[in-house]
């Protein structure tokens, strides 16, 4: 029987739900100029979900001269006692929209798509990480999706699934040893860059468990039974070919690589447990992932049931896009920028990591 997802499932399927969901937007053909409130007249083609910096998308064909002319005719007059005096040698124009959009538009995310750019590039380009507080909102979550969810549970690899450029893991341990204090690895998820469940399984015991601790895990005995959980070779090689190149996002992820006898390099690592400016909300050098949900996100229920490794995954996810620019400062202070997987490590940092041993 697979343990049931933590009190808190809701707000923050909520949140990955509205992160990951673009707004339907007008085209570029339906968007036309603003007059202001002094009835001038001027009209200008806004590209859709276009930032600051970006690259007009090419478009085959703009508005027709009728089209315009359409536009122009469909504005209705004023009358001249509703238009106000303006000083002399003051230009009017159309107001200027300060900030990004908040969701990337179809129109971009198409140009994206044919021009074999990831949507989590999009999103860092056009500012649309997480926020403070947007965890917290009621939005209602349909039980269909409930149900969905818990029958992902043990799901492995996600059908159809394209991991981008991050991935966040979490793993959950099982006691062993004559007082139950070692771990073993029982259960490991990760998820993309927008929460998405991409991979979650059940691991079968390789020796004797002395401590479910089924309390926090909720796993017991037939949870990982041989006929339900999938052996540890087979979801360690899976899980190494997901993290293979890609920026990995983990809380104290040390111990989640630590049990699944994985090592990744330590440029290509986000960890929120060690993050500085986090540091403050914790009682010693690392604040417990429970703290950092409720004083970043806003999930006060957070972990207070049973812990679900793919609710713990999506929440470190979260913490990370709220301080991803500070993360990556960070990580090219220490490393240099060469600590991107698609370059040739040859900073310092990089150095001191080659031919270090993984500490058992």
């Amino acid at each position: 029987m697979a343990p049931e997802l933590s009190s808190n499932w809701k707000k923050l399927q909520a949140t990955i739900k509205a992160e990951s969901s673009a707004a339907p937007v007008s085209t570029p053909k339906e968007s036309t100029s603003q007059v202001s409130s002094s009835g001038t007249k001027r009209k200008h083609t806004q590209f859709a979900g276009q930032g600051p910096g970006a690259k007009k998308p090419k478009l085959n064909a703009g508005p027709s001269h009728a089209q315009r002319q359409g536009a122009t005719k469909s504005v209705p007059h004023q009358s001249r006692s509703s238009r106000k005096p303006h000083a002399m040698g003051v230009t009017q124009s159309s107001v200027v929209v300060k900030g990004t959009p908040a969701t990337i538009t179809p129109s971009l995310a198409l140009w994206a798509e044919e021009n074999d750019i990831k949507a989590e590039d999009l999103a860092e380009a056009y500012n649309l990480g997480s926020k403070r507080g947007r965890a917290s909102s009621s939005a209602v979550v349909s039980n269909a999706e409930i149900a969905q969810d818990k029958r992902r549970v043990n799901e492995g690899l996600a059908p159809g699934v394209e991991v981008g450029k991050y991935i966040a893991i979490d793993c959950e341990m099982v006691g062993i040893g004559p007082e139950g204090h070692d771990h073993m690895l029982a259960r490991v998820s990760c998820v993309d860059f927008h929460g998405k469940q991409v991979y979650d399984s059940f691991v079968c015991p390789r020796e004797r468990v002395t401590d479910y601790r089924t309390e926090i895990t909720g796993i017991t005995a037939s949870t990982l039974r041989e006929s339900y959980a999938r052996p540890f070779e087979e979801v360690q090689a899976t899980v190494s070919d997901l993290l293979a190149g890609r920026i990995l996002i983990g809380h104290d992820v040390r111990h989640d690589l630590a049990v699944l006898e994985l090592s990744h390099p330590t440029p290509q690592t986000r960890d929120t447990a060690r993050h500085s400016s986090f540091r403050k909300f914790g009682h010693g050098p690392k604040p417990a992932l429970r703290v950092l949900a409720r004083e970043i996100l806003g999930l006060d229920d957070f972990q207070k049931g049973k812990h679900s490794s793919v609710e713990d995954a999506r929440v470190t996810m979260l913490l990370f896009r709220t301080k991803k620019s500070e993360f990556d400062v960070e990580n090219a202070n220490r490393y240099g920028i060469d600590g991107d997987p698609n370059h040739n490590m040859k900073s310092k940092g990089a150095r001191n990591q080659k031919g270090k041993k993984k500490k058992r």
